[in-house]
């Protein structure tokens, strides 16, 4: 691995000059986040609950389509397979993606309803969430749709595929498989941001982005948030799995890389933490971006990590910029050594 010196430099430059060249296809859970803010002041005479006067509304992208949000916003050429329905929330889903950038070609209209995910929140408290969603695994024609469109997408110069799975019914074992192999046939890396413990169906995937709590679900022995064991975890449900690599997500202690023989652990940047929701997205988007722009996976990891620190400062699901993460790693070159 080059020196933590090399690696800023190269990430600066990329960051700045290189991102636009980048294609992306995610292929995954894609979901509408809906926010109703307002005041209570008084209970309901109707029934014993908060009567919250709505101030404020707010639409963004969210599972799925959260990872292309952050892509999209580094610059990189997005594209994305998944389905939504036929109503009111589709209709939101696709104006949100035209107004990033995002192509909508892949998205593949089915009979479910679009996820989505409405907040209602008084003050600073989240006062009740409605799920709008079906979650059984999208079979027959619609996965053939899905599964033409991602193929296509990987066809026409694609330079990494992501599987962003939340366990709304897209990323069945079927595709998963199907999408591997296409991909490999093609030289294209494939990057799991996996959901459960079923991760049998990401099998031959090339890198698998697990937070410390999804990795533990896997293992026999949970690991403690140490780097010993948390490579050690690693490279049990990679040969388990027959997973190549892993770039686990560590919280607080950052972030690590285990791949072959070797293992990278990256701490995280010191600051304070409001929100990890999203952060996830961010780091396989980061990762996947880098890997698109032929970067090493050291220098995918670290610049992963950096976004992450951004987002986790923010309140709610947030995408980094470009912007955003060129000034971090301007701040990172100002404090070397």
């Amino acid at each position: 691995m080059a020196s933590l010196k090399d690696v800023r430099s190269g990430l600066a430059d990329f960051v700045s000059h290189g991102t636009e060249k980048c294609r992306v296809l995610v292929v995954g859970d894609v979901m509408l986040d809906q926010y109703y803010y307002g005041e209570v002041t008084r209970i309901s005479p109707e029934a014993p609950v908060p009567i919250t006067r709505v101030i404020e509304t707010k639409e963004t992208l969210g599972g799925a389509a959260n990872v292309a949000h952050n892509l999209a916003l580094l610059g990189c050429q997005t594209e994305v397979a998944a389905s939504i329905g036929a109503d009111h929330h589709g209709g939101r889903l696709r104006a949100l993606f035209e107004k990033r950038g995002i192509s909508i070609y892949g998205l593949v209209v089915t009979g479910a309803p679009t996820t989505t995910k409405l907040r209602v929140i008084g003050g600073h408290q989240q006062m009740m969430r409605l799920d709008f969603e079906e979650t059984e695994p999208v079979t027959g024609e619609d996965a053939e749709r899905i599964f033409m469109v991602a193929q296509a997408s990987l066809s026409d110069g694609a330079g990494a595929l992501v599987l962003s799975d939340y366990g709304k019914g897209i990323v069945t074992p079927e595709l998963c498989a199907r999408l591997i192999e296409a991909a490999h046939q093609r030289g294209i890396p494939v990057v799991v941001d996996p959901k459960g413990s079923d991760w049998e169906k990401y099998r031959g995937a090339d890198y698998i982005t697990p937070n410390l709590k999804e990795l533990n679900a896997v293992q026999t022995s949970p690991a403690k948030n140490e780097d010993a064991d948390v490579e050690r975890a690693a490279r049990y449900a990679m040969e388990r799995f027959g997973i190549r690599a892993m770039v686990a997500t560590r919280s607080e202690c950052g972030l690590s890389l285990v791949e072959g023989n070797m293992a990278v652990h990256i701490p995280t940047k010191a600051q304070e933490v409001f929100d990890v929701s999203g952060a996830g997205d961010t780091v396989i988007a980061a990762f996947a971006l880098a890997l698109a722009g032929g970067l090493l996976p050291e220098q995918g990891a670290y610049l992963a990590n950096l976004a992450a620190s951004v987002v986790v400062a923010k309140v709610g699901t947030y995408a980094v910029s470009k912007e955003e993460l060129f000034a971090v790693l301007d701040g990172e070159a100002q404090h070397e050594p």
